[in-house]
């Protein structure tokens, strides 16, 4: 981390990785109801759904001295109301990053990129003898 992202105190300095604010993003969005998953971003068009073991992957941090801009490219559930869940992804991050690390979160993007369907959506046969 550069030099200028530090908070000096008569201590020392108090420096806050770009990776620790993404992990911090990525848990907190991926806490909220309605959210599949995270999206590592588009390849060859098709969005990846990413394991919960990667809390950074799709998300973008801009970390500065004392604020921080965050994207965020999730995957909603079927059947959920998009900007409801969007906008409590938005206060769900911007709380998150502000408690632990006293940042100012100057925005929240989120970007859905795609629609997650339960795997337990399966016709049964059901045979009557």
């Amino acid at each position: 981390m550069d030099e200028k992202k530090g908070i000096n105190n008569e201590l020392g300095t108090i420096r806050i990785a770009d990776e620790v604010v993404s992990i911090i993003a990525g848990l907190a969005a991926t806490e909220v109801e309605g959210v599949a998953g995270m999206s590592g971003g588009i390849a060859g068009g098709i969005a990846e759904i990413l394991g919960r073991k990667n809390f950074s992957k799709g998300v973008k941090v801009e970390v500065g001295e004392k604020e921080a801009a965050i994207d965020l490219y999730i995957i909603v559930k079927y059947g959920v109301r998009i900007p409801d869940i969007a906008l409590n992804v938005q206060e769900a991050v911007k709380t998150a990053i502000e408690n632990m690390t006293g940042l100012s979160t100057v925005e929240v993007n989120v970007h859905v990129q795609g629609v997650g369907f339960p795997e337990d959506v399966k016709t049964e046969e059901v045979r009557v003898r």
